[in-house]
């Protein structure tokens, strides 16, 4: 798995979307991207990437599409209306994290040529910002995962780990 993060123009989400499916069917690997203001880490993405890959190993995914099952893994959601939230809107410097997966559903975290390739046609594109963490609106991640104040409060869960809870407990939401 690889992590692509910068900035773009985004003038039209299907042309947007089209440009990261080239890229997939090229490089023959998964990519899905994902607005950066949401994604409180790459230790989100690892988590989100690991159970949809899990999920697909196991026969019990919840869309038809690996990137789709990633999106819903990441948004803790098992409705894609509700997880494309986390997916990339039209408009300028638009904050973009991506994943790159080769070998899914195997060993996700497995990098190869692939990857590497796939990677580096999505960075062309991109400005070269670190987005996470900068872009990151935690008010925005609170709200969109039901974290509440008091369970900040109560805990000495970091943000990062209350969120990949969410992530994880998806399997269990019915």
């Amino acid at each position: 798995m690889r992590v692509i993060q910068g900035r773009t123009t985004v003038a039209d989400v299907d042309e947007f979307l089209a440009f990261l499916d080239s890229v997939a069917d090229e490089h023959d690997c998964v990519v899905q991207a994902f607005d950066a203001r949401y994604v409180v880490d790459e230790a989100h993405l690892r988590t989100a990437v690991d159970r949809a890959a899990r999920a697909w190993r196991r026969d019990d995914a919840i869309a038809r599409d690996p990137g789709v099952e990633m999106l819903l893994y990441a948004a803790g959601r098992r409705q894609i209306s509700r997880a494309l939230e986390l997916g990339v809107s039209e408009g300028e410097a638009v904050p973009v994290v991506a994943v790159v997966v080769g070998a899914f559903p195997g060993d996700p975290f497995e990098t190869d040529d692939r990857e590497a390739a796939a990677a580096d046609a999505l960075a062309a594109e991109w400005t070269d910002d670190a987005v996470l963490g900068t872009a990151t609106d935690e008010a925005r991640i609170c709200e969109f995962f039901g974290i509440t104040d008091a369970e900040r409060t109560a805990t000495a869960a970091s943000l990062s780990e209350l969120v990949r809870e969410r992530v994880s407990l998806l399997v269990v939401e019915k």
